[in-house]
């Protein structure tokens, strides 16, 4: 079942042009002379219940203003838009009761209360019932450590306290989906990985729907098995990542600890890419040979202490991806 439902979406938006010299400073100010600028160019795509989807793309690339449309702040210039059986712009109101938003670079909190007390406020703001809220609250707390520092104000978070906060309060009300827009901005390793561990816990527990956008690929790695991928306001790839990964990742690689000093360590179907020491680093076509077959053939002619079969960056294929615009329509 459909969640989002997006049919050649669009957004313009007209920009003034500014004419430079004296002459230009006076055409400025007596025309109004514009230009179209196509921040999203008729997109298509669904999103299933329970789905969580990485929205990625440079800056200006569309993903803002696609979550913007997408959240009722912007209304489209043409196509249609569906949210879990609304209009967002049209119905914001009752639409936004049923959504959570979780900006890496803003809070939704309260700046100078409590955390406790801004979630005491977001009850009444949504209507929580009290079994409801304290059931969520005590969840939360306990995954997001959030006792620490309940009874800090809000400006005395540390980035990564706040975005834990920020998570707790975007799902207070049992959303049945979340917009992360750069989640992990920011924050420790350690830090990174809880706000990970939560979020595919509300994704596989809770069944939450998730669109997640941020320039962080190891989210993405991490978290997301579909991928959307924008560019000038045009979508140019949509699948799953490991597709993303076949279709344009590139060469994989084989990395083997042998057993002895072998002089020779060529080996059919491979190209040595590094040697050190007795550690070889094949690369393979993935399309060319399979890596048990690899395996196969290293392990009939040389003696094998430890291997490992590495997939190809993410940032590989989604750079191709923009300099070939090999999906571009």
């Amino acid at each position: 079942m459909s969640i989002i439902s997006v049919t050649n979406l669009q957004k313009y938006f007209k920009i003034s042009k500014h004419h430079r010299g004296f002459w230009g400073a006076w055409r400025n100010l007596v025309t109004r002379e514009y230009h179209t600028a196509r921040a999203v160019d008729g997109i298509n795509f669904e999103i299933q219940t329970g789905e969580l989807v990485g929205y990625l793309g440079p800056n200006g690339a569309g993903k803002s203003t696609t979550i913007k449309m997408l959240t009722g702040l912007l209304t489209p210039s043409g196509g249609e838009l569906q949210v879990n059986g609304y209009v967002p712009w049209r119905e914001r109101q009752r639409y936004v009761a049923d959504i959570g938003v979780v900006f890496g670079q803003r809070t939704t909190l309260w700046w100078d209360l409590p955390v406790i007390e801004s979630f005491d406020l977001l009850q009444h703001i949504y209507r929580i019932p009290p079994d409801r809220f304290r059931q969520n609250l005590a969840e939360f707390r306990e995954l997001l450590e959030l006792d620490p520092f309940l009874q800090t104000p809000v400006r005395s978070l540390s980035l990564g306290q706040r975005m834990r906060a920020d998570l707790c309060a975007a799902l207070l009300h049992n959303p049945a989906l979340l917009f992360l827009d750069e989640p992990t901005i920011g924050l420790d390793v350690v830090a990174k990985e809880r706000m990970r561990q939560f979020i595919r816990h509300i994704n596989r527990q809770h069944g939450v729907t998730l669109i997640l956008t941020t320039h962080d690929l190891s989210d993405v790695k991490k978290l997301c098995e579909r991928v959307m991928i924008i560019d000038h306001g045009r979508l140019l790839f949509d699948g799953r990542l490991a597709t993303l990964q076949a279709q344009f990742g590139g060469k994989r690689e084989l990395v083997v600890d042998l057993a002895e000093a072998y002089t020779e360590v060529d080996i059919a179907g491979a190209q040595v890419a590094a040697r050190n020491g007795r550690r070889v680093t094949y690369q393979f076509e993935r399309n060319a040979i399979t890596a048990s077959e690899l395996i196969g053939r290293l392990s009939a002619q040389y003696r094998i202490l430890d291997l490992a079969v590495r997939e190809p960056d993410i940032e590989v294929a989604i750079r191709r991806i923009y300099e070939e615009r090999l999906l571009e329509k």
